[in-house]
């Protein structure tokens, strides 16, 4: 049976959390995939990412229409525009590889409808990926793109991560809302000792960073800080690296069953 996280207060996720209940937005207009294809590659021409091949462009495209077409019926993103969500969904998660060197094993923890992971699962289609995602509806849409994209080597689980989630990874990556150090404490255990957390966040990540409680720093150093831009973009970007430097603390696994793969 998944277990809930019922640790996972964040301050950062609380003050967002006006936004859980927004109006549906449904997207205007869905296309084609050889249409999206086209579009996103204009978008990546234009911002200075045309590096992406024309296989993997597909992919995307393919992704695109799985999730606007889903977008009609389920609230899974406020970005239904193609050339927004090539930019800020897309570029944003790529960008990532471009960025810094990923070791994988990589798990995605609270991935939504697969952000960064599916992306950076096209980017890196024979490395292993965890999507880690608690809310049900979600972990349904997973499994669909997997299917349907065929994506090989890519894990789905389907509950929140906590301080006794053990599936073993190499490195950990989130776009998600929750605090710096909540996430560090929480994926102290199936971390591999010298791997990597990513966080992929705003601007203004040095409060958040002021933040992270001493006993959890006692596993941790930062290793990078990097602020970047989204391609001819104003949308400003931090990337930051902690590396695991100390063994995590023994736990009782009796207390919470070992997650299960779908």
């Amino acid at each position: 049976m998944a277990h809930k996280n019922k640790s996972n207060y964040s301050p950062i996720k609380n003050k967002f959390a006006n936004h859980q209940g927004r109006t549906h937005k449904k997207p205007q207009q869905i296309y084609s995939l050889e249409e999206a294809n086209d579009r996103l590659y204009d978008t990546f021409k234009n911002h200075d990412f045309n590096h992406i091949t024309h296989a993997q462009r597909k992919q995307l495209a393919h992704f695109y229409t799985l999730l606007v077409g889903t977008q009609q019926s389920q609230n899974f993103t406020r970005i239904t525009e193609i050339k927004e969500i090539a930019i800020k969904h897309f570029i944003d998660c790529l960008i990532v590889n471009k960025l810094h060197e990923i070791q994988f094993p990589l798990l995605d923890v609270g991935t939504g409808p697969g952000f960064p992971g599916i992306p950076l699962k096209i980017l890196n289609p024979d490395k292993k990926i965890i999507l880690a995602e608690g809310v049900q509806k979600r972990v349904e849409f997973l499994k669909t793109c997997r299917d349907e994209m065929a994506l090989s080597n890519l894990v789905i689980i389907g509950r929140n991560v906590n301080s006794f989630f053990a599936y073993p990874c190499q490195s950990v990556i989130t776009r998600a809302v929750e605090d710096i150090g909540n996430t560090l404490k929480n994926v102290l255990t199936c971390l591999h000792l010298g791997g990597e957390v990513l966080f992929m966040k705003g601007p203004q990540v040095d409060q958040e960073l002021k933040l992270v409680p001493k006993d959890i720093l006692h596993y941790y150093k930062l290793e990078k800080d990097i602020a970047y831009d989204l391609p001819k973009t104003q949308h400003k970007r931090r990337l930051v690296v902690f590396k695991k430097i100390n063994s995590a603390p023994v736990l009782d696994f009796e207390q919470e069953p070992w997650p299960g793969e779908n």
